[in-house]
């Protein structure tokens, strides 16, 4: 392993893209970096992308708003529900992902490095949050389904991490992206969340959020 780790850290451009030149792969916590970060990172981004990203439009889509909003319930009680039920998939899904994960572990005879593997676990379920916020946010704006849309930012947010490691030219992208704090590789080499990318995270989830209430509470519903 430590030659396979060698011959990845060397591959150039390749190893920074992925952070490969910052862990081994001969080490637990080296090899959950990069395999987590490409599973739950990428593929929890796509969960949660399309969890909220239509989860407002479909009500129009589907014809759905002519049913619910006859009833005396207010649209903020709606969006609050709905935003609920996108939060708790998210929480079923990591709760689920770090459970199976410690079995795992434990089942091949290793040592849990607790430390990291929750910073990591934290990082993604943040970087999941943030962008369901932000998809449901675009939600509220949109009249049909936005698979596409949400998943087209979920990429796009991915791809910008991968080009912000490549070059520091533009190392900034790593502020703009939620894969930016939740580098598996980084946070293995450094120990920590990069508190910068994670801020400014929060924030955009939180207008996103606000977004979605402040378009949705007064849309003309067709």
């Amino acid at each position: 392993m430590d030659e396979v780790s060698q011959v990845f850290s060397s591959m150039g451009s390749f190893s920074d893209a992925f952070g490969m030149n910052q862990v081994s792969f001969g080490t637990l916590t080296g090899f959950y970096a990069i395999e987590c970060g490409n599973i739950l990172g990428l593929g929890g981004a796509f969960f949660a992308a399309l969890s909220a990203s239509a989860i407002l439009a479909k009500e129009e889509k589907r014809k759905t708003a002519e049913f619910l909003f006859t009833h005396p319930v207010s649209r903020s009680r709606v969006l609050s529900g709905k935003l609920l039920a996108v939060f708790l998939q998210i929480v079923i899904l990591n709760a689920a992902a770090l459970l199976f994960a410690l079995i795992c572990i434990l089942a091949v005879g290793e040592g849990i490095p607790w430390e990291e593997i929750l910073l990591m676990h934290l990082a993604y379920f943040l970087l999941q949050t943030e962008i369901a916020a932000v998809c449901f946010g675009m939600s509220a704006f949109l009249r049909s389904g936005s698979y596409g849309a949400g998943l087209g930012l979920a990429i796009l947010f991915y791809f910008c991490n991968i080009i912000a490691n490549i070059s520091e030219d533009v190392e900034f992208l790593k502020y703009i992206t939620p894969f930016g704090y939740a580098d598996g590789a980084d946070i293995a080499a450094n120990g920590r969340i990069d508190a910068g990318p994670l801020v400014f995270g929060i924030c955009l989830g939180v207008l996103g959020i606000i977004a979605a209430y402040a378009r949705y509470t007064r849309k003309d519903l067709s």
